[in-house]
């Protein structure tokens, strides 16, 4: 049993990774981050002897092509078709990843989310924060590479927009104007510190204490297909299996009905 995770940076990502590596070296780049990731996907489960990619077994695979599903919004006003191809340059990264360490001894599952909470549950399954996760994405990313991330351009930004209510997403537009002013921000921490919680909060603390109540977003550089998939034969997408969960149940539905 594996599950699949999707490293699919924005066109502005990509545009960014192109015009500072060039197509090859973008390429080259982005399997790194890959496994950069991966290092924090094992670090999240905060498992004695989970350190790093190297105790996972997992496989990744640069994508070149994207395809609508029926999440995005052409999708949804009729522009195009579930399983078009999407304009432009879309390099991305699809990862398997077995729900067991790399001796198959040690389970790892992502759909554990007690946080340590419950605490036999944790000692035999990890405690994995998919939040933190996702939002570490956008950190790796910006530390890699120099890039110079926007509020608007952070899942915590979307998620406010979406999940904050009205003072929290005042809020979030008096930062952005302050930033776009010259509003300083606070030093980040060193490459050799993991990233596991709240890592947007450390470029913009003013927004502390309502961000980690958040509902867990469905958008963003990462996204994690958390129900095991059975077998995988190395061509679906975390889009593609999603849409297969959703006809499945919509189908099991249609039965009960009748």
């Amino acid at each position: 049993k594996f599950f699949l995770i999707n490293i699919s940076p924005s066109r502005k990502e990509i545009d960014f990774l192109l015009s500072t590596y060039g197509e090859q070296g973008a390429r080259e780049k982005l399997k790194e981050y890959a496994v950069r990731i991966m290092d924090e996907y094992a670090r999240n489960f905060r498992r004695p002897g989970i350190e790093s990619n190297n105790d996972l077994l997992w496989f990744g695979k640069l994508e070149n092509y994207r395809y609508y599903s029926h999440k995005d919004r052409e999708v949804k006003n009729g522009t195009k078709k579930v399983g078009d191809r999407k304009e432009g340059p879309q390099f991305h990264v699809q990862v398997i990843v077995s729900r067991k360490d790399i001796t198959n001894r040690i389970k790892l599952s992502p759909q554990n989310r007690s946080r340590g909470r419950n605490v036999e549950h944790s000692k035999k399954m990890g405690q994995f924060d998919q939040m933190a996760f996702k939002q570490c994405g956008e950190t790796v990313f910006d530390r890699m590479f120099g890039f110079d991330r926007k509020l608007k351009d952070t899942l915590l930004y979307a998620n406010t927009m979406k999940n904050g209510n009205i003072d929290q997403q005042a809020a979030v537009h008096t930062l952005d104007r302050q930033l776009k002013s010259g509003g300083d921000t606070v030093r980040e921490k060193q490459w050799d510190e993991p990233i596991l919680s709240k890592v947007d909060l450390e470029k913009f603390p003013q927004l502390t204490g309502w961000a980690p109540s958040f509902p867990e977003a469905s958008w963003g550089l990462l996204d994690i297909l958390l129900a095991p998939v059975q077998d995988f034969g190395g061509h679906d997408t975390v889009a593609t299996e999603e849409e297969r969960k959703r006809k499945r149940k919509k189908k099991g539905r249609g039965r009960g009905m009748r």
